[in-house]
């Protein structure tokens, strides 16, 4: 009996070899769930949803409804206890992949392909970028910088613009998923902080200006 833990790996390398390169980021939260994986490619958000032979179905509706949320694509891998079934369980643009064990290698076989997923929007999408990965696609379209206003109303401004079409959406894409394929978790963290750092003296400077005022 295959178990996520024997899958993931195994997985991984096929995926690579199937979309070439591709960046694989574990366990991300998303409304109420959580992605088994999320793969990004040059100009695609996957998410992909592990159900091994150890698994049942009785997340998987919450699990699908909130994955079409977020993601271009979605992936089902499931064991071979799941492989008769699994295609009643998702909707027809998921795509489908099944795994079993032959002797000591991973079989994998894609039953069906992934279709894009009409569902998702730029909204959403930019929700996984943080706010310094925000601020250069602010800078890529020679936005405002919108320094005292919040990650939400800057994710709101920018969706919008993509939504008039005066920024190309495949573009934008493009961009989000540079900037998720090149993050470096070893520095963005010091980027924030310093970004925090930054709308700190902003916010004390204008306490002490409304003070002034106000005398």
């Amino acid at each position: 009996m295959l178990k996520d833990k024997d899958i993931r790996e195994p997985l991984f390398f096929f995926l690579e070899e199937k979309y070439g390169k591709i960046r694989i980021l574990e366990e991300k939260n998303i409304g109420r769930s959580r992605a088994d994986a999320v793969m990004i490619t040059e100009d695609a958000i996957f998410g992909i949803e592990i159900k091994s032979d150890a698994d049942t179905y009785a997340r998987l509706a919450r699990q699908v409804e909130d994955y079409d949320r977020y993601y271009d694509r979605n992936i089902v891998v499931v064991g071979s206890s799941h492989a008769l079934h699994i295609r009643e369980h998702v909707p027809e643009h998921w795509g489908v992949i099944t795994v079993e064990l032959e002797g000591d290698e991973h079989d994998f076989y894609v039953l069906r392909e992934p279709k894009e997923n009409a569902e998702v929007t730029f909204r959403r999408k930019l929700e996984f970028l943080w706010r310094p990965e925000l601020v250069k696609i602010q800078r890529y379209h020679d936005m405002p910088a919108y320094k005292e206003k919040s990650k939400s109303f800057v994710i709101d401004k920018i969706a919008v613009l993509a939504e008039q079409e005066k920024i190309d959406a495949a573009v934008l894409q493009k961009e989000i998923c540079e900037l998720l394929f090149e993050r470096d978790y070893n520095t963005i963290f010091e980027e924030i902080n310093k970004y925090r750092q930054e709308e700190g003296k902003r916010k004390r400077y204008r306490r002490r200006v409304r003070k002034k005022r106000s005398r």
